[in-house]
């Protein structure tokens, strides 16, 4: 039996390495995603080694991840519940199908993951897995009951690396699990948990990792141009960028000031709440200029209607239907949408502050003489108003007569109870 197992060297996956090979007479073949963690990447395959993988894989998925996902969600505008950029969720599918790549590869017939029986991730995971590769088997330790009632906690996982020389010392340290990429951190457990522990003050701010606290940030507010092509950023401050380096650009900016900290308690797709912790600078940058270019190149309709279905495409991002047919139907939608979404936009970066100073856009519709209040001719005849409110009146002006005042009827109605 050949097992591949999304790894990132933190408590769990190395204590999962070891504990697959032992339960199941397994051999153990580590995965690790590139997509921007940067020094965490550091030493994991002499690490899984060590801890008894015959194998590992860290796949450069940087500019995929970029690209072919943070993109495409970018242009959806999509934010789940109003705060979550969704930097985590978005990363599980690009992971899950890398992962079954490499299974392929090494013709095992089984994949495994570290994700608690309690989170997204295992759905993340495992959705994935059904829409791209669902003949392979899948081990999933923390939803097994020998494997929680060996390791009811941290303590009991920590002994168990010790006794078989596996080296968790950094990762055993954190009082919270982190997890980072391309796109954002986000933090959460531990003692986090406490929804009015406050991790802004001056002893608990060095949890931050890409951004510097809004009272920290500089003085001198700092201006960035982006310019976009049907929907994506393809420029920051007249430089021609990848996706990849436009996130690169924008994390290093909004960092420097204090943008992108969401502290949220969200609702899970398991049913419970939780409280996470996220800094995401360069996406909240690029979303806020994403919208302020549309507002010059979109039409108000089709404005309205795609607004109307950025919750449920978060919510499918979110639960981890990244590869289901209802997600890929409001992308093409999404997409067509975009397609005069082109221009540039100057934003004003400052202690946390994203401040628009200006946008323009070859594909425009605002039109300076129809909107002008100075009494210049234009295509709009303010007389035609009449017509128009008047017809927008009419059902109101029908119900009166039926009804009478709707505060007059509402009155009446709690007289008569």
């Amino acid at each position: 039996m050949k097992v591949v197992l999304a790894y990132s060297g933190g408590l769990d996956t190395s204590v999962i390495v070891k504990w697959i090979k032992d339960t199941y007479q397994a051999e153990v073949v580590t995965f690790a995603a590139d997509i921007g963690q940067e020094e965490e990447l550091d030493g994991l395959p002499e690490k899984a080694k060590a801890t008894g993988a015959s194998a590992h894989y860290t796949l450069d998925l940087i500019e995929e991840f970029a690209a072919d996902f943070i993109y495409p969600m970018m242009r959806a505008n999509a934010i789940y519940e109003g705060q979550y950029f969704l930097g985590t969720s978005i990363a599980r599918p690009l992971i899950a199908k890398a992962q079954i790549d490499v299974a392929r590869k090494e013709n095992a017939s089984t994949v495994s993951h570290g994700a608690t029986g309690k989170g997204n991730d295992q759905c993340r995971f495992e959705l994935t897995y059904a829409a791209l590769a669902p003949d392979l088997e899948i081990i999933s330790p923390w939803r097994i009951d020998d494997f929680r009632k060996a390791f009811p906690g941290r303590t009991e996982m920590i002994d168990y690396c010790r006794a078989n020389g596996i080296n968790v010392e950094a990762s055993a340290k954190k009082p919270y699990s982190m997890d980072r990429n391309l796109l954002h951190i986000s933090y959460e457990a531990g003692i986090l948990e406490d929804p009015w522990f406050d991790p802004t003050t001056p002893e608990n701010k060095e949890m931050f990792k890409l951004s510097v606290s809004p009272e920290d940030a500089p003085d001198e507010a700092e201006h960035v141009d982006l310019e976009f092509e049907s929907g994506d950023c393809v420029a920051v401050n007249g430089e021609a960028l990848s996706p990849a380096g436009v996130m690169k650009a924008l994390n290093k900016l909004g960092g420097k000031h204090g943008i992108g900290r969401v502290d949220m308690v969200e609702n899970r797709f398991v049913g419970m709440k939780s409280r996470g912790v996220y800094e995401t600078p360069g996406g909240t940058i690029l979303l806020n200029a994403h919208r302020q270019i549309e507002s010059l190149a979109m039409d108000r309709e089709v404005m309205h209607l795609r607004d109307s279905l950025v919750p449920k495409y978060a919510e499918l991002v979110y639960y981890g239907f990244w590869y289901a047919p209802e997600r890929e139907a409001l992308q093409a939608l999404i997409d067509e949408t975009q397609k005069p979404v082109t221009g540039t936009v100057r934003l004003k970066l400052y202690k946390g502050n994203i401040i628009t100073c200006g946008r323009k856009s070859p594909m425009s519709m605002y039109d300076p003489h129809i909107a002008s209040m100075e009494g210049v001719k234009s295509a709009y005849n303010q007389n035609d108003a009449t017509g128009f409110i008047r017809l927008q009146g009419l059902r109101l002006r029908a119900r009166h007569a039926a009804q009478g005042a709707p505060e007059t009827a509402r009155v009446s109605r709690m007289k008569k109870g």
